[in-house]
């Protein structure tokens, strides 16, 4: 039967590596394939692609090529991702680096106000001089080369027809416009966005995007290297030059020289599990591998699920990876960074070795790993979230993680050819040096941004996979995607559960809680000296659990608007 999904719609027990797992009726339970994506229509694209005999790494084009959009605030080819895929026929887990870089008219005080001080982040993120160049088109167009199992042009024609005919606007999405001033003050999003009269597009309008058909009929016709050549190529500089707030200098030379990057993955052993995800420039993947070898230090399992003493040891763990990725962590082409002793395992035994089990620390200062090179300056400056993840399990067994971003909602608000274009360029540090050090994460031409998307594939002892995650939400993303792995690895939760267990992420400094986390759990946290804040922690976990039966359990985040589909 073409479509079917099967649900579990009571609690039972399955046995899984770890232990007994509860699915809840919200899980997604199917045998050969599965997908769960970010909103219901690239979800649905999706999962037709693989029907139709496509791959893993088809199925996401296809699901990337839709939510531009259907999901312009999050995603779309304007912005970045990076992607994991692990091969059936070898075990092997492959990366894609698909991260936008700074044009050659980059410098490092570009984000400097003439007293030298930052510019505020709103500002910046709103000029033509915050986009990257956009590397999304070229990593998937390389991804398919090596893996692809349809024709390129099948997997734009979903997007082109649903461009041409309209698609309702989801809540979220409505929702995202209203809160968006960028788009009001920019000529082509505002015509797009908004009624004539200025009104925000509402929950059901219909949105026909006849400029984006028009792109993906080019690069339909032409292959992905059209969108950095020709039409589209000078849509985008157009766009950025004549940007009303710094117009930026990207140059048609700029998108031309633009490389996508097959990179090695950068792996780690949490309880016997290899956990593996995307290298530098994306700090995620490292941040999250640190946190997890300092818990291993501790009995998470005895403790429970956000028990007072779990919480705390959880938040300690996250703060001391984070003050290291903040100083350490950067474009590895352009920096020395230390990967390997970051996650040294003596290094991380005497990382964790600061937590004391019963108080916080104060803020923490970064580690010296091993041979590292340079003497740097942090970079712990927050950004707004503008992500989006997909995990994909295909009928032949591989597998892929995506997290794909244009960073905060709406990017620029700038478009060109019908897309969102990102503003990447503000996830670079504004002050190129601090304290007589140079920061690794400044601005240099050609140089790709610190991202925090955290993609990642986890395997058991064995070699065979259990887990496939990952999660929009900014920096918070490597907290969202820690959480998911220790709820399902320790405390034998389904992805659903996993989900939907409340947040909790400190990145050094104030503890964040989600508005759901128990008052008992928060009032702990206080009395171990932790400064807690409860905030609105919007993860948009999407997971897949594969089993020991090769059952595959899905859930999307409740948070968002995804979904899990399976056959």
């Amino acid at each position: 039967m073409r479509g079917l999904i099967l649900l579990i719609l009571f609690p039972l027990v399955l046995l899984l590596p770890s232990g007994a797992a509860s699915v809840r009726a919200d899980d997604v339970v199917a045998r050969r394939q599965m997908v769960v994506v970010s909103h219901p229509l690239a979800a649905q694209v999706a999962m037709d692609v693989l029907r139709d005999g496509g791959g893993a790494v088809d199925a996401a084009i296809a699901a990337q090529l839709v939510m531009t959009l259907v999901e312009p605030q999050s995603s779309g080819i304007g912005g970045g991702a990076f992607l994991v895929l692990r091969r059936a026929e070898d075990g092997r887990i492959l990366t894609y680096d698909g991260r936008e870089t700074a044009p050659t008219s980059a410098t490092p005080g570009m984000f400097l106000n003439t007293d030298g001080r930052p510019m505020a982040f709103d500002e910046a993120a709103a000029g033509g001089i915050a986009v990257g160049v956009p590397g999304a088109v070229r990593m998937l167009g390389m991804a398919h080369a090596a893996h692809g199992k349809l024709p390129w042009r099948r997997l734009l024609e979903p997007a082109i027809a649903l461009a041409e005919a309209g698609f309702p606007v989801s809540e979220r999405l409505a929702a995202s416009i209203a809160a968006a001033p960028q788009l009001r003050s920019a000529a082509v999003a505002g015509t797009y966005f908004f009624d004539p009269p200025g009104i925000p597009h509402g929950q059901g309008t219909v949105l026909r995007n006849p400029a984006l058909a028009a792109t993906l009929r080019v690069l339909a016709d032409e292959g992905p290297g059209a969108f950095y050549a020709g039409k589209i190529a000078r849509e985008i500089v157009a766009a950025v030059r004549r940007a009303p707030i710094h117009p930026g200098g990207m140059t048609e030379d700029d998108l031309a020289g633009y490389e996508a990057k097959a990179r090695p993955p950068v792996c780690g052993s949490y309880r016997g599990y290899r956990v593996c995800g995307a290298p530098p420039p994306t700090s995620g993947p490292v941040t999250v591998l640190q946190t997890l070898k300092m818990l291993e230090r501790f009995d998470m399992r005895a403790l429970g699920p956000w028990s007072p003493q779990s919480a705390h040891l959880f938040a300690e763990a996250s703060a001391i990876a984070f003050a290291d990725r903040n100083m350490w962590l950067a474009d590895p082409d352009r920096v020395d960074v230390p990967t390997a002793g970051l996650l040294d395992g003596g290094y991380l035994a005497g990382r964790a070795a600061l937590i004391d089990p019963g108080r916080a620390l104060d803020e923490v200062e970064a580690g010296v790993p091993v041979h590292r090179r340079t003497d740097l300056s942090p970079d712990a400056m927050e950004r707004p979230p503008g992500t989006a993840h997909m995990s994909i399990v295909a009928d032949d067994g591989d597998i892929l993680s995506m997290t794909t971003s244009v960073e905060r909602s709406f990017g620029t608000g700038l478009m060109a050819g019908g897309f969102i274009l990102n503003n990447q360029l503000t996830d670079f540090a504004f002050r190129p040096a601090a304290d007589g050090s140079p920061v690794a994460n400044a601005v240099a031409p050609g140089k790709r941004p610190r991202s925090s998307m955290s993609p990642v594939i986890v395997t058991d002892p064995d070699g065979r996979p259990v887990l496939v995650t990952g999660s929009p939400g900014g920096a918070h993303i490597i907290n969202y995607v820690s959480k998911s792995i220790v709820a399902q690895l320790d405390w034998d939760m389904g992805p659903a559960a996993a989900a939907v267990l409340p947040n909790l992420s400190d990145r050094n400094g104030v503890a964040a809680v989600e508005t759901t986390m128990p008052a008992s759990v928060v009032d702990a946290l206080v009395t171990r000296g932790h400064e807690v804040r409860r905030v609105t922690l919007t993860s948009g976990l999407n997971m897949i659990r594969i089993l020991p039966d090769g059952s595959l359990v899905g859930a999307a985040d409740p948070r968002r608007e995804g979904v899990a589909m399976g056959d």
